[in-house]
């Protein structure tokens, strides 16, 4: 069985609708030792399991690593991550990456 991008897309996926935001993570990791390319949709996949558990530092952090391999973000990835904050009660984090997204023009 050979493991490629769409196969742990899936698997991330399905870490987050359980709410299993690490094991999300850790497949994140892998992907990156088994140099798997993570796309905009691992990203948002990713993004999006801390986003549910209000883990709002990972998902910055998430967010930081796409603009370093620059993959670009989009209100998926934006989104997620403000809400993130929002779920964390870091209100003035959201604001600043609202602030950003509107400095970008995302639509």
């Amino acid at each position: 069985l050979h493991l490629n991008d769409i196969t742990f897309n899936a698997a991330i996926s399905a870490c987050r609708t359980g709410g299993a935001w690490e094991a999300a993570l850790q497949l994140f990791r892998v992907m990156r030792q088994d140099e798997v390319e993570r796309d905009l949709i691992t990203f948002n996949s990713a993004i999006s399991s801390c986003e549910k558990c209000a883990k709002w530092e990972e998902a910055l952090q998430l967010v930081s690593v796409m603009l370093q391999q620059i993959v670009q973000l989009d209100t998926i990835s934006c989104n997620a991550a403000i809400s993130a904050c929002e779920n964390g009660c870091k209100w003035d984090t959201a604001l600043q990456l609202f602030s950003f997204m509107t400095q970008e023009r995302m639509e």
